[in-house]
């Protein structure tokens, strides 16, 4: 079975654990939303990256309150500290076992983030 990256980023509100939790949280949901046949048993493994101005607290904290996530891989790390970036972002990378074709896994990029990569946005 192939391995299948999912993308998505959102801008958080406030670097408070509070903030991150609600956009991982929001993030994740509309993955699985807009990937139908995604389940978090199909998950090979999940990396979230933030930019250096979000240090309150891990998404992956987050991402194990969803219902079947307690014993996917989770792992976060820091985004490059790009001038121009967009600040107060979290990313995801979600790596899914799944037969679909890479076209038809959709990459979801919420509110301003939607702007990283708006030939995946619609």
């Amino acid at each position: 079975m192939p391995v299948r990256g999912i993308r998505g980023a959102v801008q958080v509100e406030a670097d408070t654990a509070e903030a991150i939790s609600h956009a991982t949280r929001d993030l994740l949901l509309q993955i699985l939303e807009s990937n139908p046949s995604l389940a978090p048993q199909d998950l090979a493994s999940v990396f979230f990256t933030v930019t250096d101005d979000l240090c309150a607290d891990y998404p992956a904290l987050a991402a194990r309150t969803l219902p079947g996530w307690q014993m996917v891989p989770l792992l976060c790390g820091r985004e490059i500290p790009v001038t121009a970036g967009l600040p107060r972002t979290l990313r995801v990378l979600m790596h899914w076992n799944t037969d679909l074709a890479q076209d038809q896994v959709a990459h979801v990029y919420l509110g301003p983030a939607s702007r990283l990569r708006p030939d995946l946005h619609t």
